[in-house]
């Protein structure tokens, strides 16, 4: 595995936990289709939380959170219908989520959860 899929599936596995414990079920991670990819679907009470996980080691080209721009948040909307009707489901609200994480060498990581983005 290379070190940026590796750094991506350590942020990804934090979200997840720092989402569960914050008590939300996880639904599926890693949902794949014709329009991209979507890293967290989670239930939080009746509504459906689609979340994008950034992670990067520094800041330094700025934050995780600025990664995800209008075009990936229009992605994830297409991303979270085509998970809706694929399974079936019918959620009152949909919310998206992103969270960023910052783990640098030797440094304990650092999460900004961001609620309700697009």
């Amino acid at each position: 595995m290379r070190a940026k899929d590796a750094l991506g599936k350590y942020g990804e596995d934090l979200a997840a936990d720092y989402l569960q414990r914050s008590g939300l079920i996880i639904m599926e991670r890693n949902y794949r289709c014709r329009s991209g990819e979507v890293d967290i679907l989670a239930r939080d009470e009746n509504v459906l939380v689609v979340c994008e996980v950034k992670t990067r080691t520094s800041e330094h080209f700025g934050s995780p959170l600025a990664a995800v721009t209008p075009i990936k948040l229009r992605r994830m909307r297409r991303v979270a219908m085509s998970w809706v009707t694929e399974r079936g489901v019918r959620p009152p609200q949909i919310r998206f989520d992103v969270i960023g994480i910052v783990h640098g060498a030797g440094n304990k990581p650092t999460l900004e959860h961001v609620r309700d983005v697009a």
